[in-house]
């Protein structure tokens, strides 16, 4: 058995556009039928979702049954101990591509890509867990480097100001521009469509290709969206399940009530 090449990881190489889901219900029923609806990418959301190993186990289960959509997971943390050890809990589930968030410095950067690694590249701990197919891929130590995707998260005005050197971090293949953290740090909470924050996430932008790197971002704004993916946004999420859910529960019920 070999071990799965990650399409996620070659097509953002080769910075062809990847739409996205973002998943915050933590069930694995609605991941499900989110992973029948055609997204490249859909994203388990370990940091503001109810997510603990379990839940994310069921719902790395449930999309495996659509290979058309990879699935993504994002750890709470990334740094210290709790996050080293998160990382590699995740990545023993069989989670390819890792999210993590608040990365303000290219040492925090360094230290998430060396959590991903085994030894003589990182630090992960070796085991014999789902990643490896419980042992089936023989040669699964050898292999596994070269298919985790690492992506950090770029959300303060601190990590904008060290954005280059993160994005020159060897191991980092993505920089996701968190917007609503990244207006909030910059005093416009809530307004990720402020002038200022639109034109400091479009330098990013800027940045993170001249890195040689894919830039990314969650928008549901669809003009917002489109934007973004016009200045050279490689992996994109468009809407958040939970989100949706809310807005068209909310418009069914309007229409009907408003007609009684």
């Amino acid at each position: 058995m070999k071990n799965p090449v990650n399409p996620f990881k070659r097509a953002l190489a080769q910075k062809q556009l990847q739409i996205g889901l973002w998943l915050g219900l933590a069930n694995a029923y609605t991941t499900e039928i989110c992973a029948g609806a055609g997204f490249d990418w859909l994203l388990i959301d370990g940091e503001h979702a109810p997510n603990d190993l379990n839940t994310i186990l069921a719902q790395l289960q449930a999309i495996a049954g659509y290979p058309a959509s990879h699935a993504i997971a994002r750890v709470p943390v990334g740094h210290g101990h709790v996050g080293t050890a998160l990382i590699k809990q995740y990545l023993d589930l069989g989670v390819q591509t890792i999210l993590v968030p608040m990365v303000d410095t290219a040492e925090q950067a360094r230290a998430v890509v060396q959590a991903t690694r085994y030894p003589p590249q990182g630090i992960r701990g070796m085991a014999g867990a789902r990643a490896s197919r419980w042992g089936r891929v023989a040669d699964y130590g050898h292999q596994a480097n070269e298919q985790i995707c690492v992506l950090v998260q770029a959300e303060t005005q601190t990590a904008l100001d060290n954005l280059d050197a993160i994005a020159a971090v060897e191991g980092v293949d993505g920089v996701f521009i968190g917007p609503a953290d990244l207006s909030a740090s910059m005093g416009h909470i809530g307004e990720q469509d402020h002038p200022r924050v639109r034109a400091a996430i479009e330098d990013a932008f800027v940045r993170i290709l001249r890195a040689g790197k894919a830039p990314g971002i969650l928008m549901a704004d669809d003009a917002l969206a489109r934007r973004y993916i016009a200045l050279g946004g490689v992996f994109v999420a468009v809407g958040l399940d939970g989100n949706l859910l809310a807005r068209h529960s909310s418009a069914l019920a309007a229409r009907f009530k408003t007609t009684a």
